[in-house]
């Protein structure tokens, strides 16, 4: 399982993530207000303003504070989650 970091120490995994867009337009804005809606929202901003959203296979939305590039960069280098070590 590789893992992407969404900011302030939240991930996901890489593999469940269908697409990676910005808030600009009103149909993500649907997307995110539909989310919300149904509990499908995960809120990983800390209380910034939302710049990406992440959509997930389960119909999940994650919402970060980080730009759509800045996701995309990271997830060209997720981390495996086997080579995470926990101070061990």
């Amino acid at each position: 399982m590789r893992l992407i970091n969404v900011g302030f120490g939240n991930a996901v995994n890489a593999d469940r993530v269908i697409a990676v867009v910005s808030t600009d337009s009103a149909p993500v804005k649907r997307i995110i207000s539909n989310a919300k809606e149904n509990h499908m929202l995960i809120d990983a901003t800390q209380g910034r303003k939302t710049h990406a959203v992440l959509i997930m296979d389960s119909d999940h939305v994650v919402s970060t504070y980080l730009k759509a590039e800045t996701i995309l960069s990271r997830s060209e280098s997720a981390v495996d989650a086997e080579d995470l070590s926990y101070g061990e």
